[in-house]
């Protein structure tokens, strides 16, 4: 034990902002562990139980959420997400920085059950910037869903504004990672 109380940072933001690829320069440069979720969806080929997501059956997933295991969870296209409780609160406990990259409406689960929570927002510079990123992801999505990622996009920046502290706009990746870095740090 290091004697040093950890901190908890929320880190959200819409589809195609950039988030991931932040979190993870952010969790190697500052030592922080980037926590795991947990999901019902199956398993990909090369995902990892642990690593990726704590793979779980739809039942065991359940038991968890009466149990109150769940930092946040929710139901997404029929399958349940959400972020274990004990693997945080004891990263934190041992003077660890824990970044969680979850979606507005699990930021607000999470500050609800943790008050001391760091919530950061990152930005896209401009709404078209942020279309022509999910425009180039390439995942092969009609107009029609881009439409709707973006539509989605504009509810979470004004779920974002009214309930995060920080803001980080996304329009230097390295820029972006060393100021999330620098709130962190504060």
């Amino acid at each position: 034990m290091s004697g040093k109380q950890g901190k908890l940072v929320v880190i959200s933001g819409p589809s195609g902002v950039g988030k991931s690829t932040i979190c993870r320069q952010a969790a190697e440069r500052l030592g922080a562990v980037l926590s795991v979720s947990a999901t019902t969806r199956p398993r990909g080929a090369s995902e990892v139980d642990g690593r990726d997501y704590y793979f779980l059956t739809r039942q065991e997933f359940q038991r968890r959420i009466a149990a109150g295991e769940f930092l946040e969870y929710a139901e997404v296209f029929g399958n349940y997400y959400g972020t274990p409780r004990r693997p945080v609160e004891q990263a934190i406990a041992e003077g660890k920085i824990v970044i969680l990259e979850i979606d507005v409406q699990g930021g607000g689960q999470v500050k609800a059950a943790m008050p001391e929570a760091m919530m950061i927002f990152i930005l896209p510079p401009r709404m078209e910037e942020l279309m022509r990123r999910i425009e180039k992801r390439g995942r092969g999505e009609d107009a029609a869903t881009r439409q709707e990622r973006l539509a989605r996009a504009h509810a979470e920046i004004e779920t974002g504004k009214a309930h995060y502290e920080y803001f980080v706009v996304n329009d230097d990746l390295d820029r972006a990672v060393q100021e999330v870095i620098d709130i962190i740090r504060r």
